[in-house]
């Protein structure tokens, strides 16, 4: 069972920085200047990173109690895969969005 779960918090910390890195593309892609594609792909990862850190993670800085965290949880992984559907990444979005929540959903059933 501990390599199960440790499987899942592997998967788990991968699909946070997967959505960091979704919320890059679709800044970087988005169909402006490169100035406006410069801040948007820098900034709305920081920005998510930012909220993570306040809300979400583990020692979060503003502990959320349990439900508004995972409700927290599964709006970024929602909007990262927005975001990566709106920049034309329409098939790595919907890998991207089911192995989320699944394991988002086990990492909350075995309460990891």
């Amino acid at each position: 069972m501990i390599i199960i779960q440790s499987v899942l918090l592997l998967v788990a910390f991968l699909v946070e920085l997967g959505a960091l890195a979704a919320f890059g593309y679709w800044g970087f892609h988005i169909d402006k200047g490169i100035l406006v594609k410069i801040v948007a792909g820098i900034g709305a990862p920081l920005a998510v990173a930012i909220l993570w850190g306040l809300f979400i993670a583990p020692k979060a800085s503003i502990p959320v109690t349990p439900p508004l965290r995972a409700a927290l949880q599964i709006i970024v992984f929602t909007l990262a895969a927005a975001a990566l559907y709106t920049a034309g990444q329409k098939q790595p979005a919907a890998v991207f969005l089911v192995i989320a929540w699944v394991d988002w959903a086990l990492v909350l059933a075995l309460k990891l």
